[in-house]
C-alpha cells in the first residue's frame, strides 16, 4: 500500500521536497515495521503537519520538515513506532496550541509521556546562563533515566538542528556547537551510538571552529585520491589472505572523521600529515573465534606495532563496544589501524543502546549496551540526589569523557574505571557502603594508601572497618562522579546531624545560664517560637544554632521572654571531647589542645571555632562578646590534635633529621615542617605535630630541648 501517496493526497500544496521526505520515511519504516504501525506514524504526520501549518524555520523551510528529519534518523536506527510518532510530534505541544491531553487521546499515554518529557527539557527559565545550562542538563539526564528513548529523540533533534545551523547568527552557532561537543556528542558516545557521535562531533567542530574545519577539510580532500588506491590495495590483500584460510567476511576502508583528526593533532601536538596518513580498516566476520583467527592473519601479512593491541572483545568498553584493535606497519612503513569484529558487534558499535530495538532479544535486559546504559543511568540517579545542578553537571562530565583503565576484583570480575581513579574510587564503584567504610586497599595483595592511583590490569581489594567514616580530604583526589557525590552527601548528612546535636547543647546551656531549660520551656512555647521564627521544626533551629547562623544566648532570651532578663545567670561551659567532627573546629592561628585554657567563637556556617585564651586573634573578636562561649575539655580525651612548635638550632647538616627522629621517638607524627635560615649559624624550624594533649606536647619539647644542637624550643603562639 502506498501510504505516502494516500497521505499526500489529503494534504494539497505539499512541496516536492516534503513529498520526497515522507516517501523516504515510509520506505525505511516498511523495511522493519508492520502496516498497521506505519498507518499510525502517517496519522501522526498528518496531525503534526496541520498543527505546524504556517510555521517556518530560520532556513525558510516549513516547520514540519524538522520533525520528519528527526523521525527519519530514528527510523534508520529501526526504533519502535511510539518513538517515531513522538519524534514527529515532539514540538507540537511547545510550538502550537495543541494540549498534551489531546495527544494522549489521539496517540496513547506512552507517546504523550515521551513528547512531554522531550518538551519539558526546553521549557525552563533560570536566573543565569550557568544555572540554565546545568539544570537543563540535569533535567535531560533525569528524563533519560525514566525512558532512554527520550534522549534518543533529543539526540536526533540536536543532529538535525546542527545540520541546519547555518541559518543562525554566528554567536548562537558557536554556543550551540560548544554545547553539542561538550554534552550531546559525549552522551551519544556513552550510549554507544557511534554514527550519531561522529555526526555531532563533525558538525560541532564545523560551527565552533569554522576556519580550522575548512583547512582540514581541504587538506583531507587533496589526499583522498591517493588514499583510495592504497586502501583498495590493502583491502584486497587482506581479503585474499582470509579466502586462503577459508574465512568469509567483509573488509571496509575506514575514513577518519575531521574532529578525531583535529583532536589527535591538538592532543598529541602532531602535524596534519602524521595524522591523515594513518589508514583505518574494519574487518567484519561471522563469529568471535573467527575474529581471533583474522587477527593472526593480519599479523602475518603486516608486522604489528608493539603495545598497540587492544582486546575489547574479552574486556568490552564501558558503553558495550566490542572489537579487536591492532596497529600494523603497512606497505612502505605506513601505519594501519585494523578493527576486527562480528556483524552483531558492528551493529552495536554503530547503534549502541538503539540496537536493543533493532534486533529484539528474547530478554531485552540481557543486551550488553542496554544493560551498561541502564547501570550508568542508575548511577546518575544516585548522583543527582545530591548537590546543585552545577555540581551534577561537573560530576557527570567526568563520566562522559572516560579515558578508561580496567582493574580486577579479588574474584576476577572486571571493573572499568577512568584514568586517574584511586583506591577510594574503586571502593565506591563496588558499593557506596564499601566506600564509606574503607580504611585501606590492597593492590596485587600489597597494602597501599587510599589515594594510590590505579593502573591497568591490577587486582584491587578493599579493607573496611566497622565505624569507619569518609574523610572530607578524599574529595581532593577522587576521580569518579560517584565517589565525589557519595563523599559530599555523607559529609552533608554528618554535618547536619552534628550541627543539630551541638545546637541543642548550646541552647540548653544558654537556657541554664538564665535559670531555665528546654524541659521547662515546654513544647507549646517552643512551637510558638518556631512559628515566629518561620522555622518548620526544632531540628531546623538546633542546626542553625550549631552552625553559628543564630546565637544561642539571644535565642534562649527570646524563648523565655522577660523572665530571662531578671534571672541570675549561672556559669556553665560547653564541654568538648574533640570528636564533634565538622561543627567544632580548632583554630589554626593558635592550635588549641586538651589542657589549654580555651574559648569558643560562633562562626556563621562553620559552627564553633576553638581558640586558646592566649591567642592574639581574641583582640579582634572582643567587639562581639555575644559570639563567645565558655568552653571546657572533657576528661580522658583519646584522639590526636595538631600543635605547632618552633625550634632554633645550630645550622648544621643533618640537624633536621635528628630533631625529627627525637619527635618520632616521643610518639608523635610530624604533619608539616618548614625551615628558615636566620643567619649563617642558626636555623629556625617550625614543626606541625600530632599530640594527645598539653602534657604530651611538654614531653616532646623537653626531649627536643635536651639535644646538643638545639638552642631553644617554644610553642608557636599567634
Amino acid at each position: 500500500m502506498d501510504y505516502a501517496a494516500t497521505l499526500l493526497s489529503k494534504l494539497p500544496g505539499t512541496s516536492p521536497r516534503r513529498s520526497r521526505d515522507i516517501k523516504a520515511l515510509v520506505e525505511t519504516l516498511e523495511s522493519y515495521m508492520p502496516a498497521e504501525l506505519i498507518e499510525r506514524v502517517m496519522k501522526a504526520y498528518e496531525f503534526g503537519a496541520i498543527a505546524h501549518e504556517g510555521q517556518t524555520r530560520k532556513s525558510g523551510e516549513p516547520y514540519i520538515s524538522h520533525p520528519v528529519a528527526v523521525a527519519q534518523t530514528l527510523a534508520d536506527m529501526h526504533l519502535d513506532s511510539q518513538t517515531i510518532v513522538a519524534a514527529i510530534l515532539h514540538d507540537v505541544v511547545e510550538d502550537t496550541d495543541v494540549p498534551i491531553a489531546e495527544l494522549e487521546d489521539q496517540f496513547g499515554t506512552e507517546v504523550a509521556t515521551l513528547v512531554d518529557a522531550v518538551s519539558k527539557l526546553d521549557q525552563m527559565h533560570f536566573t543565569n546562563r550557568a544555572e540554565a545550562h546545568a539544570e537543563s542538563f540535569r533535567k535531560m539526564m533525569l528524563a533519560m533515566i525514566e525512558d532512554i528513548r527520550v534522549i534518543l529523540v533529543k539526540l536526533a533533534d540536536r543532529m538535525h538542528n546542527m545540520e541546519t545551523l547555518g541559518a543562525m547568527p554566528r554567536e548562537k552557532q558557536a554556543r550551540i556547537a560548544r554545547e553539542t561537543l561538550e554534552i550531546y556528542a559525549p552522551i551519544a558516545n556513552r550510549l554507544g551510538i557511534n554514527h550519531m557521535k561522529v555526526a555531532l562531533e563533525d558538525l560541532g567542530f564545523r560551527y565552533l571552529y569554522p576556519y580550522r574545519y575548512a583547512v582540514l577539510q581541504r587538506a583531507l580532500k587533496k589526499s583522498k585520491g591517493s588514499q583510495r588506491q592504497i586502501v583498495k590495495r590493502i583491502s584486497e590483500s587482506i581479503l585474499k589472505a582470509m579466502e586462503e584460510e577459508g574465512i568469509t567476511g567483509e573488509v571496509r576502508g575506514r575514513e577518519k572523521h575531521l574532529y578525531s583528526i583535529y583532536r589527535k593533532m591538538a592532543g598529541k601536538k602532531r602535524i596534519l600529515n602524521d595524522v591523515v596518513d594513518v589508514y583505518g580498516f574494519r574487518i567484519i566476520v561471522d563469529d568471535v573465534n573467527t575474529c581471533y583467527r583474522v587477527l593472526g592473519i593480519v599479523h602475518g601479512l603486516y608486522k604489528p606495532m608493539p603495545g598497540r593491541f587492544k582486546d575489547y572483545i574479552a574486556i568490552p568498553r564501558v558503553n558495550g563496544y566490542q572489537s579487536l584493535h591492532t596497529t600494523l606497519f603497512g606497505p612502505k612503513g605506513l601505519p594501519l589501524e585494523a578493527q576486527i569484529r562480528t556483524t552483531d558487534m558492528d551493529r552495536v558499535a554503530e547503534s549502541g543502546v538503539a540496537a536493543h530495538w533493532q534486533y529484539k532479544a528474547i530478554d531485552k535486559s540481557t543486551a550488553t549496551p542496554q544493560r551498561r546504559a541502564r547501570d550508568w543511568l542508575a548511577r546518575l540517579e544516585e548522583i543527582q540526589r545530591t548537590g546543585t545542578s552545577e555540581e551534577f553537571l561537573e560530576s557527570v562530565k567526568v563520566d562522559l569523557f572516560p579515558d578508561k583503565i580496567y582493574v580486577f576484583t579479588p574474584k576476577g570480575d572486571i571493573m572499568p574505571m577512568p584514568k586517574g581513579a584511586t583506591i577510594v574510587d574503586f571502593a565506591y564503584a563496588v558499593h557506596t557502603d564499601v566506600g564509606n567504610r574503607c580504611v585501606a586497599g590492597k593492590v596485587d595483595r600489597t597494602l597501599v594508601p587510599l589515594r594510590t592511583v590505579l593502573k591497568n590490569s591490577q587486582t584491587v581489594e578493599i579493607v573496611t572497618a566497622r565505624g569507619a567514616k569518609p574523610n572530607p580530604n578524599w574529595v581532593s583526589f577522587v576521580a569518579t562522579a560517584k565517589a565525589r557525590s557519595a563523599i559530599r552527601q555523607y559529609m552533608k548528612n554528618m554535618r547536619t546531624t552534628e550541627s543539630v546535636d551541638l545546637g541543642k547543647r548550646l541552647l540548653d546551656r544558654s537556657l541554664k545560664d538564665l535559670g531555665s531549660s528546654l524541659r521547662k520551656i515546654g513544647k507549646v512555647r517552643l512551637r510558638e517560637a518556631l512559628d515566629e521564627l518561620d522555622l518548620v521544626g526544632a531540628t531546623d533551629l538546633y542546626a542553625q544554632l550549631g552552625l553559628g547562623e543564630r546565637l544561642a544566648p539571644l535565642t534562649a532570651r527570646f524563648l523565655i521572654g522577660e523572665k530571662g532578663e531578671q534571672t541570675e545567670p549561672k556559669s556553665a561551659s560547653l564541654v568538648i571531647a574533640g570528636t564533634e567532627g565538622m561543627v567544632v573546629s580548632y583554630a589554626k592561628c593558635c592550635y588549641p589542645i586538651p589542657g589549654d585554657e580555651v574559648m569558643g567563637y560562633l562562626s556563621a556556617g562553620r559552627g564553633v571555632v576553638i581558640h586558646r585564651n592566649s591567642c592574639g586573634n581574641l583582640i579582634n573578636f572582643r567587639k562581639q562578646p555575644e559570639k563567645w562561649l565558655s568552653v571546657g575539655w572533657e576528661e580522658d580525651i583519646d584522639r590526636d590534635f595538631s600543635s605547632q612548635i618552633q625550634v632554633e638550632t645550630v645550622n648544621k647538616t643533618g640537624v633536621l633529621a635528628e630533631v625529627a627522629a627525637v619527635i618520632a621517638d616521643s610518639q608523635s607524627n610530624i604533619e608539616e615542617v618548614s625551615v628558615n635560615i636566620r643567619h649563617q649559624d642558626t636555623s629556625a624550624m617550625t614543626f606541625l605535630l600530632q599530640v594527645k594533649d598539653r602534657t604530651h606536647l611538654a614531653h616532646i619539647m623537653r626531649n627536643v630541648r635536651k639535644m646538643q644542637n638545639v638552642k631553644s624550643v617554644s610553642r608557636d603562639s599567634a
